[in-house]
């Protein structure tokens, strides 16, 4: 059962655009696991996650990170996942998760109860945070000294296109109403930019030996999904705003569901860095 940390606010408060008291959340979380759990997890590799660690997974979404992480850092070892809105960390007919559930705003300004962490990770959080300079300096504070903080978010501007290969009209529908979609995270304060400037803002936070990668699937199966489950998670907002119509909507799902479409997703950058100072 999730229990509240300082901050909790509900995610309908926020503005958050991909609300995830909507049900195609589900979906989304899923097709995110699938396609980025693998990169996510190469990189807790690559920082030496171990057991008896202490993680604090910001923003998690769904289970399937700090599941993970918590067979990594086993029973003597201890995983807190956060975020405004805990029910998709929920486990079945409500069994207990093997993690300590959370609700938290990691942009309020205080970590959460735990720490002080051998691990920080937030995966597609940040740059839907208003202060998220400021959220970020919170996590890296909230390290033991050695620790990791990794910090992975999307840059839809570096690659702005769900369908690179536009070469039809119906790849154009497509890149028209990811447009209407970026105008509507800009609206709400995203930053469509703000994946390429992690690994400055980690050094910024004092952190050392700063690293950071890229990745985006061109197509696969998971993008079809999250591509349908995100439409219909903004439709209303699309069509209010004047930038797609019902008909043109349901035209785009129906190529989508058709299978025709190389659905590409944004650059997910991934930095991380090491906390050298008490």
């Amino acid at each position: 059962m999730a229990r509240d940390a300082r901050g909790a606010r509900d995610a309908r408060d926020q503005g958050y655009l991909l609300d995830n008291q909507q049900v195609e959340a589900g979906a989304r979380f899923a097709a995110l696991s699938e396609l980025f759990d693998p990169w996510t997890f190469r990189h807790f590799e690559t920082v030496g996650v171990a057991g008896g660690w202490r993680c604090w997974e910001a923003g998690a979404g769904g289970a399937t990170v700090p599941e993970w992480l918590a067979a990594r850092v086993g029973p003597a070892g201890h995983v807190v996942a956060t975020d405004i809105d805990t029910s998709w960390m929920e486990g079945p007919s409500g069994a207990a998760a093997p993690f300590e559930v959370l609700r938290h705003d990691v942009g309020a300004g205080a970590p959460p109860p735990g720490g002080p962490f051998d691990l920080v990770h937030a995966r597609l959080v940040l740059v839907h945070v208003a202060d998220r300079e400021r959220a970020l300096r919170t996590m890296a504070a909230s390290l033991r000294p050695g620790g990791w903080l990794i910090v992975e978010d999307a840059d839809p501007a570096l690659q702005p296109l769900i369908c690179p290969d536009e070469y039809g009209p119906e790849q154009e529908l497509a890149n028209r109403l990811r447009r209407g979609f970026r105008a509507l995270l800009r609206q709400r304060g995203a930053d469509l930019a703000y994946g390429r400037r992690l690994p400055r803002s980690l050094r910024e936070a004092g952190l050392a030996d700063v690293r950071a990668d890229a990745y985006f699937p061109l197509t696969s199966p998971a993008c079809a999904v999250l591509e349908r489950a995100t439409v219909l998670q903004v439709r209303g907002r699309l069509v209010a705003e004047g930038l797609a119509t019902d008909e043109e909507i349901d035209r785009h799902l129906a190529n989508v569901a058709a299978g025709g479409l190389d659905l590409a997703t944004s650059p997910m950058i991934s930095a991380w860095g090491r906390r050298t100072r008490a």
